[in-house]
């Protein structure tokens, strides 16, 4: 029995024993994460075990060369420096990291045998700053221009945006691979018109790295040929009033000088008719000025001209306020006049169609070829066309 009792015992001993190895074994295990940093940041790396008997810990890089063995720095770089050591956890600091640090690092604990876990570095490379090339300044009207925005140096590779003013337009991209990084570039193409005349044309580097995307902007300059048009400050001038023309021109570059004549040939009276840059002005009008008057401006692109025919009227003629009252009369003499045609119209279209008739079968006496059939067809048809008799009101 007392043997029994103690086998029992030696056993239970057996069974907790193997449970606590079991366990610590278990808690050697080390544990590592991976780490993803920014190209030039700083990367930690740490290993931990839950339970360690006083066993180093190491960490390896990828091409499996010691960088610290406890605490003890194995590797010549000065980049790495330790950051804490102790039997639980080794945790080491890369400083300025660069992609070629990327990898898959090891971190070993030397228990019999030996227990090894893995933590992979990822290194993102940051897009340069975007340029713009293609811009040719200045562009002329019709030209069919490519602008390029390039990138380099990303990690996975950038995305490229580009927009005309606010609103995104859509270009082609492509990627290729250098070493590690990417080089990205997208190109716009697009045939060049003078709306495009200062328009703002951006590209927007996205990536991973970035909180803000990089933007790079550039403007397009655009000459185009010259466009005028003459404006007035009178609708119907008269007599001894001023009259202002001001020639308007739109063209890249500003057409200059602008000319003005009259009829053909120069202006016939300097006294009356000032000129200031793009405005004519003709003091006290009489009917001496009418005539076709004609500004003229060119660049280097073209020349355009622009005509105003002048005619003054005699205020006598039209009376005060004459113009005005003459037009409103008119309107209203029309407005009235088709009103009354309305009314007539529908006046006798009801007087047309109001009271009583007979229906087709009731009226043999209009269809009759002759009097006296006529009169047998009333008095046949007398009887029943009280009966076919139909009402409209």
């Amino acid at each position: 029995s007392r043997a029994l009792t103690r086998l029992l015992l030696l056993l239970l001993f057996a069974v907790v024993i193997l449970k606590g190895a079991s366990l610590v074994s278990q808690g050697q295990f080390p544990i590592t994460q991976n780490v993803t940093v920014v190209e030039g940041a700083t990367a930690n790396m740490t290993c931990r075990v839950d339970y360690n008997d006083n066993t180093s810990l190491q960490w390896s890089n990828p091409a499996q060369q010691t960088l610290f063995f406890g605490d003890k720095k194995a590797l010549r770089d000065h980049r790495i420096e330790l950051v804490r050591a102790s039997w639980q956890e080794l945790t080491i600091r890369i400083s300025d990291v660069s992609l070629s640090d990327e990898g898959q690092y090891t971190c070993s604990l030397f228990t019999m045998p030996v227990k090894t876990t893995k933590a992979f570095l990822t290194v993102l490379g940051v897009p340069g700053r975007p340029e713009i090339t293609g811009f040719t300044k200045p562009a002329m009207e019709g030209d069919v221009i490519t602008l390029t925005c390039t990138t380099t140096g990303s990690k996975p590779a950038a995305n490229i945006r580009w927009f005309r003013n606010d609103k995104e337009v859509q270009g082609s991209t492509k990627v290729n691979a250098t070493g590690k990084s990417f080089t990205v570039r997208s190109s716009l193409q697009f045939q060049v018109d003078r709306q495009d005349d200062g328009v703002a044309y951006t590209c927007s580097v996205e990536h991973v790295s970035l909180t803000n995307p990089y933007m790079t902007t550039e403007v397009l300059e655009v000459h185009y040929a010259p466009h005028l048009e003459i404006t007035h400050s009178l609708i119907i001038p008269q007599e001894g009033q001023y009259l202002k023309l001001e020639c308007v021109s739109i063209g890249n570059p500003i057409p200059e000088p602008v000319l003005w004549s009259k009829d053909g040939g120069e202006l016939p009276d300097i006294e009356r008719m000032i000129v200031e840059g793009r405005e004519l002005t003709i003091t006290t009008l009489n009917k001496t000025d009418n005539g076709t008057y004609r500004c003229e401006a060119s660049n280097h692109l073209g020349t355009s001209s622009a005509e105003y025919i002048l005619f003054v009227y005699d205020p006598n003629a039209l009376g005060q306020h004459g113009p005005d009252h003459a037009l409103i009369g008119g309107v209203v003499a029309v407005v009235v006049f088709i009103t009354l045609c309305l009314i007539i119209v529908l006046g006798r279209y009801l007087a047309r169609h109001k009271g009583t008739y007979l229906t087709h079968e009731a009226k043999g006496a209009e269809d009759a070829p002759d009097a006296d059939t006529a009169i047998i067809n009333a008095e046949g048809n007398h009887v029943h066309a009280e009966e076919k008799k139909e009402y409209f009101i």
